[in-house]
């Protein structure tokens, strides 16, 4: 798969080890939901597209700090690193650029939808918000746009992804992440049949992310578990042979040594550990053993 030019241009600045940093907010929304006035500061960092408009711009971020699940400290840390542990395979099989585009984009989507729910009402259901007040109806409202259905994106990438791996289920129970995955997709279009309007944008903002990425992504052969162990062989073969050369044209024998400005990529045509030069990716004759 090709690098795009934005990719080329932007992916240095990637962040590295996202999830640790996203995990960092949740434990720091943790403390403040148990020891800033009960909770009460966290009314002001939720996602309100009312409150937003009138100066709050903070709550552009803050939002991503409020956690899933307050209520029991040893769940919470389980639920924090079970989500790392997730985030970091998926950015290691990822690529850095590709995983940070994955997150920013579902919360971009999550922002998007909480200004669509807003203007959804003032169309539809003035009145709804005339009864309490704008302020009152849009922060009951922002509580529905958390990170919760954002880690549920997060997790379903994780199964499409690996859906062989197995997991302990309530830590003792090996279950295959693909039937998790599959109950959880159940789980989301019942609630979503069960929510009522403010919900369902929440849902469909957050999972849009899942969707797009997946659908958008033509040449998926790079994500499968099998090809990035042929990648990690691959490269500490070449890297052995050439003298540190991470990538190398099985055609042309160009590296990124020689030709910087070359991409490489692996062929899932090919039967062995074969890379191509962005010349070379599409145009080679592939190999089969007999």
């Amino acid at each position: 798969m090709k690098m795009s030019s934005f990719e080329r241009k932007f992916g240095k600045y990637a962040i590295k080890n996202l999830s640790l940093v996203l995990v960092l907010c949740y434990a720091l929304g943790y403390v403040l939901s148990r020891f800033g006035g009960g909770g009460t500061l966290l009314l002001y960092m939720t996602l309100d597209p009312y409150a937003i408009l009138h100066g709050q711009i903070w709550r552009l971020f803050t939002w991503i700090m409020i956690p899933m699940e307050s209520g029991n400290l040893f769940l919470t840390l389980i639920m924090l690193y079970f989500y790392y542990w997730v985030g970091t395979t998926l950015e290691r099989a990822w690529g850095t650029y590709r995983y940070n585009v994955y997150m920013f984009q579902g919360m971009l989507f999550t922002i998007v939808g909480s200004f669509l729910m807003m203007g959804y009402h003032y169309i539809f259901y003035p009145d709804g918000i005339a009864s309490v007040g704008p302020e009152i109806f849009f922060l009951t409202s922002s509580l529905s746009f958390n990170t919760y259905y954002i880690n549920m994106s997060i997790f379903l990438a994780f199964a499409a992804t690996f859906p062989e791996v197995e997991v302990l289920l309530m830590l003792f129970l090996p279950v295959k992440v693909k039937w998790l995955g599959i109950i959880d997709g159940v789980m989301l279009v019942f609630m979503f049949l069960q929510v009522g309007v403010v919900g369902k944008f929440a849902i469909v903002a957050s999972l849009l992310n899942f969707m797009v990425f997946f659908v958008t992504s033509r040449h998926m052969a790079h994500l499968n578990p099998k090809q990035i162990h042929r990648r990690q062989e691959f490269k500490r073969d070449v890297k052995r042979s050439t003298g540190g050369t991470r990538h190398k044209c099985a055609v042309c024998g160009r590296t990124e040594v020689d030709h910087p400005e070359l991409q490489f990529r692996f062929c899932s045509k090919c039967d062995g550990n074969y890379e191509y030069c962005e010349e070379h990716l599409y145009t080679h004759t592939h190999v089969h053993r007999s």
